[in-house]
């Protein structure tokens, strides 16, 4: 298995289609175990994509200490490092999205373009949903409430209204958790990603760069979208018909992104 030294922990990664490169960052719990995943979009007929297990998720290590948005950023340019690669296009997702505004901010010389995808910048540009708050919450009224935050338009009357719609949601939702996760790992994350705020520095990323996000977001509204994208010069900000997963819900979203990425290479 792929596994590299990096940061001063071991990082599992991935590799897959072809084309010239592009950095994939996961959200919230990313764990390339789950299938599909980003090598099953079509990212892979128009890049050859790495994405990587972040630290305190899946087969990555996870060190037993408080963890930082500077460290998720570190992480992401030390892989590059290690790898050899160069100067390239970052794609980050929900959480990924946070960690790809620190990586720009930090790392400028390593970042061509930048898709932030259903993510916010906090602070002042308002935070994403604070998933912290759903700790407590048993397994089961903790997936569906994050099912109900992804997409706004799921409300009590709409789930009454289509209980099949509903329960396939939840099935495929509880099919998808894993019961060998890291729970120490996974809440360093949280902590982590509740501390992210960018806000103030979002000005010094001259990158080109696409702010995308779903119109039902309830995890990532609009308006911190619309937030983040004003705070950087050089972007633009594009909507689709879904929520936190309008990538998957919007088949003309993937398409967009890839088309954009190769206008600006």
């Amino acid at each position: 298995m792929p596994f590299i030294t990096a940061n001063n922990i071991d990082i599992y990664y991935e590799l897959g289609g072809r084309g010239p490169r592009l950095l994939f960052i996961s959200g919230t719990g990313g764990d390339l175990r789950n299938k599909p995943n980003v090598f099953a979009s079509p990212l892979t007929g128009s890049f050859q994509v790495l994405s990587y297990d972040q630290r305190g998720l899946g087969q990555t290590d996870k060190p037993a200490r408080d963890y930082t948005m500077a460290d998720y950023a570190d992480d992401a340019a030390h892989l590059l490092d290690e790898l050899g690669w160069g100067a390239l296009p970052v794609m980050g997702v929900s959480f990924g999205g946070m960690v790809a505004q620190e990586l720009a901010l930090r790392y400028p010389d390593k970042v061509t373009r930048l898709v932030l995808a259903c993510t916010s910048s906090g602070g002042v540009g308002g935070a994403s949903f604070p998933l912290q708050d759903l700790a407590d919450l048993d397994p089961l009224a903790g997936i569906e409430r994050r099912l109900v935050l992804a997409d706004n338009r799921r409300t009590d009357e709409w789930r009454a209204a289509n209980p099949d719609r509903w329960g396939v949601l939840l099935d495929m939702a509880r099919k998808a958790r894993r019961d060998d996760i890291d729970l120490e790992g996974a809440t360093r994350q949280i902590q982590a990603r509740a501390d992210h705020d960018t806000w103030d520095r979002l000005p010094s990323i001259d990158t080109p760069t696409l702010v995308v996000g779903g119109e039902f977001d309830g995890i990532a509204p609009p308006d911190n979208l619309r937030a983040l994208q004003g705070r950087i010069q050089a972007s633009e900000l594009r909507f689709f018909d879904g929520g936190h997963l309008f990538l998957i819900q919007d088949k003309t979203a993937y398409p967009y992104i890839i088309q954009w990425l190769k206008e600006n290479r």
